[in-house]
C-alpha cells in the first residue's frame, strides 16, 4: 500500500519521498555493517602489534599509524549509521513523552542542525585535504604511512554522508507531520 494523503489518496509526491529514504537508508545500512568489521581489523593488529612490540621488542610505525587510518572510517562512517539507527544522544526521558507529531518536530530541528554541522565540516575539510593532495602529505614518522590526504578525505566524504541521512530523516520527519507516514517499518521509523 502507497503513501497517503490526509484525504486518503496516493501522492506521487509522498511516494518518491518515501523511496527517498529508502535508498538512502539502504545506503547508510551497508556502509554501516561493512565499516563495523574495521573494529575486528582494528583488535586484530592492535592485538599483533602490542605482541610483536613486547614478546619479541619488534614495533613498526606504519602498524601503529594503521590503526588509526582503520579508526578514521570507523568513527566517520559509523556515526552516520548511528543517527540512522537512532543511537545518537538525545534525551529520550523528554522526546518519548511528545506526541508523535512534535516528535517528528524535534527530528526535523535536529536534522536541519545535523546538516548544517555537516556542511560546515565539508566546506572547511575539503580545503584541509587540497592542502595535504597539494603537498603530497606522508607521515612525519620514519617508517610511517604516505598518502595521508587519502585519509583525510575521508572527513568530507564521511560528513557528506552524514549530511545526506540526516536529510533523508528530515524528509521522513516532514512526511510525519504531514502524515503521509507509513505503518512502523524496520530500523524504528514510523
Amino acid at each position: 500500500m502507497g503513501p497517503t494523503s490526509t484525504h486518503g489518496a496516493t501522492t506521487p509526491g509522498a511516494h518518491a519521498a518515501h523511496r527517498f529514504v529508502d535508498v538512502v537508508d539502504a545506503l547508510v545500512d551497508r556502509i554501516g555493517r561493512a565499516s563495523a568489521w574495521l573494529t575486528m581489523a582494528i583488535a586484530a593488529l592492535m592485538a599483533v602489534d602490542v605482541l610483536l612490540r613486547y614478546a619479541f621488542s619488534i614495533g613498526s610505525v606504519w602498524a601503529q599509524e594503521l590503526e588509526w587510518h582503520l579508526l578514521s572510517p570507523l568513527v566517520l562512517f559509523g556515526m552516520t549509521y548511528a543517527l540512522q539507527k537512532g543511537d545518537h544522544v538525545r534525551v529520550d526521558v523528554l522526546y518519548a513523552r511528545y506526541s508523535p507529531r512534535s516528535q517528528a518536530a524535534v527530528d526535523l530541528l535536529a536534522a536541519v542542525l545535523a546538516m548544517a554541522v555537516a556542511f560546515f565540516v565539508v566546506r572547511y575539510a575539503i580545503g584541509y585535504v587540497g592542502q595535504a593532495y597539494a603537498i603530497n602529505e606522508i607521515s612525519a614518522d620514519p617508517g610511517g604511512l604516505t598518502h595521508r590526504w587519502l585519509l583525510k578525505a575521508l572527513i568530507p566524504i564521511g560528513f557528506t554522508l552524514f549530511a545526506v541521512q540526516a536529510f533523508a530523516q528530515g524528509v521522513d520527519a516532514l512526511l510525519r507531520m504531514s502524515g503521509a507516514a507509513r505503518a512502523a517499518q524496520p530500523g524504528g521509523r514510523a
